[in-house]
């Protein structure tokens, strides 16, 4: 199954990713990588949330991007 990311606002809508940032990813590893080194850039590009996605399977989430 492919790993993917799902971006969001706050409010749970969804934003359009910078084009870097669409990915699918191999491994629940490999995503969570991916995102501990692009969350700046996400952020900057006005995602707010996160979440992980198996397939069609939602595993954790929303997660946000932004300090507690």
């Amino acid at each position: 199954m492919a790993w993917t990311w799902r971006f969001e606002t706050s409010t749970g809508e969804s934003v359009e990713p910078p084009d870097e940032a669409v990915a699918v990813f191999p491994s629940q590893a490999d995503a969570e990588t991916w995102l501990g080194e692009e969350f700046p850039a996400l952020v900057e590009a006005g995602v707010d949330q996160v979440v992980l996605l198996e397939g069609t399977r939602e595993v954790y989430g929303p997660m946000s991007l932004h300090e507690a």
